[in-house]
């Protein structure tokens, strides 16, 4: 887990807008259970005639003898590992290139406007069915002001699939994030002007707002390693002229989770 802060001074004619966001590594280790009990778990069994744990100061060893129609078989549908020693764990790893953001600026009090902040997040996999990538934030709104109890609501999409364009009307202010690369999720995706639909991932577009109910930002159906898939999260502030926003420094704490599918 990393977090770090940066601080930015203020004055009573600025709000300045800072997004830490808290990112926690998940290693996901892909296990099936054949029995369970409150004392145990037994992820696979093997009836065979011979084998068993070797070990010495140099090696460790595991073999099983006597097990029929074992190995790895494949079809454009299926992957099997049949038998005990083709068994494998997965791997999910995920890094980011920052765990707190910083919008690009300040907005002005008396004119309003916007703010854009952004972090890559990579993950690697080597499972088989992929993974899930997903965002959720710590409170309800997202945003809160440090030393008081203002807040600034999360985006609102107009319908209910994110807005291709981030919009904010005079008397609104609010935070919203989209995210992009490879393997963003079809709720992000869109087809030039509407999202939730084709394939297209059109840059800074498909506006959603965070919530304390995990949204699923990428996900795959395929292992990646040992290079990964990169997405980039974006964020945006946006302040009506008319908002009535109390300045201040405004904060708002995330996570992601990577997750084997």
């Amino acid at each position: 887990m990393k977090q770090f802060l940066f601080h930015t001074c203020t004055t009573s004619s600025i709000w300045s807008i800072v997004v830490m966001v808290l990112f926690v590594l998940v290693l996901g280790v892909g296990h099936a259970q054949v029995r369970s009990s409150t004392n145990y778990q037994l992820e696979s069994d093997s009836v065979n005639i011979g084998g068993g744990l070797s070990s010495s100061t140099n090696y460790v060893q595991e073999s099983t003898a006597g097990e029929i129609a074992t190995g790895r078989s494949t079809s454009s549908s299926y992957q099997l590992r049949a038998g005990y020693q083709q068994m494998q764990e997965s791997f999910t790893s995920l890094s980011l290139s920052t765990s707190s953001i910083v919008m690009g600026t300040a907005i002005l009090g008396l004119t309003g406007g916007t703010s854009n902040g952004s972090t890559t997040v990579t993950v690697i996999t080597d499972n088989g069915a992929g993974y899930q990538l997903s965002i959720v934030a710590q409170n309800t709104p997202a945003m809160q002001r440090l030393g008081g109890g203002e807040t600034i609501a999360d985006y609102t999409p107009a319908g209910g699939v994110p807005d291709f364009v981030f919009t904010t009307a005079g008397g609104a202010a609010h935070l919203g994030f989209t995210p992009e690369g490879v393997d963003v999720a079809d709720r992000f995706l869109d087809d030039g002007g509407v999202c939730g639909t084709s394939t297209g991932n059109a840059s800074l577009s498909c506006w959603d707002g965070l919530s304390t109910t995990a949204v699923a930002i990428a996900e795959s159906s395929a292992a990646n390693q040992p290079t990964g898939a990169t997405t980039t999260v974006n964020f945006r502030v946006g302040i009506g002229s008319s908002a009535g926003v109390i300045a201040g420094e405004y904060v708002a704490t995330s996570t992601v989770t990577a997750l084997p599918l």
